[in-house]
Order: C-alpha cells, then sequence, then structure tokens
C-alpha cells in the first residue's frame, strides 16, 4: 500500500516528512520507495545510469535505503526565466517549452508518471508520493498532475502537511481540506503540524480544535529543527542567514543559480554569504560562482553590474576563485552559443581568470556520476586527492594553457587559485571541505575549525541524518495510525 503526502503550500515541508516516514518505515524492514511525479527545482541529482533527478528525490531515496533512479522523480522542470522552463523527462532532457505549452502535453505527461509509479509500487509494494506546492490551487485542478489529477488516479489515503512557523495554521488545514475536490476530501485521514518552535505540547489545545473543524485526527505535531538535509529548491535560499568569523566566503547569487546544495556542507564549516551581483566582493576571503541554468544570461548580469571586474579584482589581490560547472565556464575566456543555451546566441566573453572556451552546439546535456583526483597544483588542490561528485552540464569546454584542475576535468591557474570544474558535489566530499577551509585560515595564522562543526546540528550527535531526522518524526508522529496504511489496512 502507499501515501499521498500533500501539502498547504510550498515549504511547508512535504520534503522533510517524506524522507523522514520513508526511513522510518525501511527501519521496520518494511519496503518502501519515494515518488514525486512533477517537481519544479534548479537543485538536481545523477543517478548511477545517468538520469537527472530532483534533489529532494534523491535524499529521500537515500533515507529509504535505495539507489536514487528515474522513476522517482518522472518529471523535473528547470526555469530558464521568461516563463520557459527545460523538461527532463524520465531523467533526461526533453524540450524547452513555455509553461502554457506545457500544460497541453498534461495528460500524457501524467500517463508518463503513472507508469513510473505502478514500477515502484511492483517492485517496492509500498510508495510514499509527495504533492507540489499547494494542494488546492482551484485555477490548475485540470492540469494538476502533481497533486489533484494525481491523487484521483491514485486513490491513496492523503496526509495534509501545514507550516505553523509561517502563522495561520488553522486556515492552511481548514482552508485547504474544504477547496479540496468533493471526492478527494474523503481521502484526507491525517493532518501534520510542521515546524513548531517550542514545547508542542504547548498546542494540544490548538490539536483539538484543528480536529474538531476539520474532522480529521491530527498525527502530531513535529518541531523545528535544523538537520543537515539538502535543500530542496530556492524557497530554502532566504533561510540561509550570513554568519559572522575570520573566514568569509562569497557565493555568487546568480539568477539562474542551480545546485546550491553542493554547498551546504561548506556552510556548516564556515561562515558562507549569498551575494547578489552587484554587491561588493572586497571582505572576503574566497568568492565561489556556483552552477546555473543559463549561463549566458548570467554571465551578462555579473557583467552589467561590475561583478566580473570585482572579481578580477580579488584575483589580482590573491584571493582564491573557484567556478563549478556554469561557474566554471564564466571563468574562461569566453562562450560561444549557437542558440542553444539562452535567447542570445553568439560570442560572449568571459571573465578570462582561465584559459578556456566553451561552445553551446546541441541540446544535449551530460549527466554522470564520477571520481576524480584533484591534480597537485598549488594549495588547495593539492590537499584534495580523490573526490566523488556528479556532472549535470550542457555545453563543452575546451582548455587551453592552463593545467587540469582534476584528472579529465577542469582547468585551474598555474599558482592554483582560480580553479574551474564540472564537478557538482566537490564541497560534499570532506577533503575538499577540509583543502579549501585548513588554507583560507592557515593563511591568516588561525586554526581552523574541526571536522566535527560539519554534523553538530543533528540532534543525537554526529549520527546519520535520515535517523536522527526518523527519530524526530517517530517521536512526534502517531506511528500506529500511519501503519495500517503499508500493511494492507484503511
Amino acid at each position: 500500500m502507499s501515501v499521498m503526502v500533500l501539502g498547504t503550500a510550498s515549504h511547508t515541508g512535504k520534503s522533510t516528512v517524506v524522507a523522514a516516514l520513508c526511513r522510518a518505515l525501511s527501519r521496520q524492514g518494511i519496503p518502501v520507495a519515494p515518488f514525486k511525479s512533477q517537481n519544479m527545482s534548479l537543485n538536481s541529482y545523477v543517478t548511477r545510469d545517468g538520469a537527472e533527478i530532483g534533489i529532494a528525490q534523491a535524499v529521500q531515496s537515500f533515507a529509504a535505503c535505495l539507489e536514487p533512479r528515474a522513476d522517482m522523480n518522472p518529471i523535473l522542470l528547470k526555469p530558464k526565466g521568461e516563463g520557459i522552463s527545460q523538461v527532463v523527462l524520465m531523467g533526461k532532457p526533453y524540450r524547452d517549452v513555455p509553461i502554457a505549452e506545457y500544460y497541453r502535453e498534461s495528460d500524457r505527461l501524467l500517463e508518463v508518471a503513472l507508469e513510473a509509479y505502478r514500477r515502484l509500487e511492483g517492485e517496492y509494494g509500498n510508495v510514499v508520493v509527495e504533492g507540489a506546492g499547494g494542494a488546492a490551487e482551484l485555477n490548475l485542478y485540470d492540469r494538476d498532475i502533481a497533486n489533484i489529477r494525481l491523487a484521483r488516479a491514485l486513490q491513496l489515503p492523503i496526509l495534509l502537511v501545514g507550516d505553523i512557523e509561517r502563522g495561520g495554521i488553522f486556515a492552511q488545514l481548514y482552508g485547504t481540506l474544504r477547496l479540496l475536490p468533493e471526492d478527494l476530501r474523503p481521502l484526507v485521514k491525517g493532518l501534520i503540524v510542521n515546524k513548531f518552535r517550542g514545547d508542542p505540547a504547548l498546542f494540544l489545545d490548538g490539536v483539538r480544535e484543528l480536529e474538531r473543524i476539520c474532522g480529521v485526527p491530527v498525527l502530531g505535531v513535529i518541531p523545528y529543527a535544523t538537520i543537515p538535509l539538502p535543500s530542496e529548491d530556492s524557497l530554502s535560499l532566504p533561510d540561509k542567514k550570513p554568519r559572522s568569523g575570520a573566514v568569509r566566503i562569497a557565493i555568487l547569487r546568480l539568477p539562474h543559480l542551480s545546485n546550491f546544495t553542493d554547498f551546504e556542507g561548506l556552510e556548516r564549516r564556515v561562515p558562507v554569504e549569498y551575494v547578489t551581483p552587484g554587491a561588493p566582493l572586497g571582505g572576503f576571503d574566497c568568492i565561489i560562482l556556483p552552477g546555473t541554468k543559463n549561463t549566458v544570461e548570467d554571465l551578462a548580469v555579473l557583467r552589467d553590474r561590475g561583478t566580473l571586474d570585482e572579481i578580477r579584482k580579488a584575483r589580482e589581490r590573491g584571493i582564491p576563485v573557484i567556478g563549478i560547472c556554469g561557474g566554471y565556464q564564466i571563468l574562461g575566456k569566453e562562450i560561444i552559443d549557437e542558440g542553444i543555451e539562452s535567447s542570445s546566441p553568439g560570442v560572449h566573453e568571459g571573465a578570462g581568470l582561465l584559459d578556456c572556451v566553451t561552445r553551446f552546439r546541441t541540446y544535449g546535456k551530460t549527466t554522470v556520476q564520477v571520481r576524480r583526483t584533484a591534480r597537485p597544483v598549488g594549495p588547495i588542490l593539492s590537499r584534495m586527492g580523490e573526490v566523488a561528485g556528479y556532472e549535470i552540464h550542457m555545453g563543452t569546454t575546451e582548455r587551453g594553457a592552463d593545467g587540469e584542475a582534476f584528472d579529465a576535468d577542469g582547468a585551474v591557474s598555474a599558482d592554483g587559485l582560480v580553479i574551474g570544474t564540472y564537478l557538482h558535489g566537490l564541497f560534499q566530499n570532506e577533503s575538499a571541505i577540509r583543502a579549501l577551509v585548513e588554507f583560507l585560515y592557515r593563511r591568516k595564522e588561525l586554526e581552523p575549525p574541526g571536522e566535527q562543526e560539519e554534523t553538530a546540528s543533528i540532534p543525537g550527535g554526529a549520527g546519520d541524518p535520515y535517523d536522527a531526522l526518523a527519530d524526530l518524526f517517530e517521536a512526534h508522529i502517531s506511528m500506529e495510525r500511519i501503519l495500517p496504511f503499508f500493511t494492507g489496512q484503511r
């Protein structure tokens, strides 16, 4: 059997609830797989067989002790701007479409999603299905293949999640329930109040009132927690508050920023700040250019707002500059776009900090998991050794006089302080975090922070974050009311 987890809005914690439930069930020996028919996010992950899916479904898969696969997220939308998104279908780039045109394909895309769900259900027996955004978007009901139309097709018990931190939890849950189509309301079997700050026991009167007005049991009140799991999408960026410290790292908040989960391990070790193009970069000890869904347009923004000049000045001061994926492409001499990457084909001058040229010739995309060894060039790469990650990029980059940063990947300046690579997940490797952090601290004659800080925010110490999440979930949710959905009883 299976359940469907819907939310009153985006960012209510549906993805986290699904991950927690997957690990809780897995620990009880119940096989289970996660599933989200349609996800919109620029944070993605590459599976072992080269399929691209949303990072949240990869996280949920790890929570379920499974290898991620395309069936878990058959449709991924990657916004490119101006109402256009790249559609990744079953892990492969399908085409770029305006949203109105995408909606016209709803019937076919829903069938693709249902086929993926059926494969998971047939293999694992149990599936935890995640909806998208808010469930009660009345204007989308006829084409909502992530919530309403999917719920009608699957007829699964529904758990409805609300975010009390936003305020208005009664209106959230009661309003969403009442606005659901009449045929789907009876499927809602439980409510979950998420992100409660303080003692959940203080909300007991609220629980009783919710049950009275909704006629549905409240399965639990989950406290606000800071368990370090990768962020699903850009809605998490405002949660990232700058910290003070002896060493500061700037990550450029590009307009089409993608895969900022690359740096969340680094964030837990040292102060990291997401800096808007145009802001000064003078006070930072390292500058990182992250991935982007539209390299050409983000390069133009950096040039127009003076940020390229700021980066060049930082380089002259000896500040390390690191580019990941699209950021690597921007650090090169030029980008040649044959109408693939943006609406502005032509030759675009890059930052010129690396001797390389990127060309966008075909719509194809490189998606592959890799293990690479850092070249012994300069004070940072020479300490990294072997690292693991994945590539997700369009375009090919031809390296000139600069050396390789990693075997068969990237470029590095002669002094090792400008590094470009296609390797997403680089700073999820402890050796890469340590190499950068120790260099930045020791050049200022400071003692670098210890490795234990990376997991300090996990309740219970430095354990598996998925187990910590499941512990939190089981402590505050009535699992005895959920388990029957996975044992054949409704």
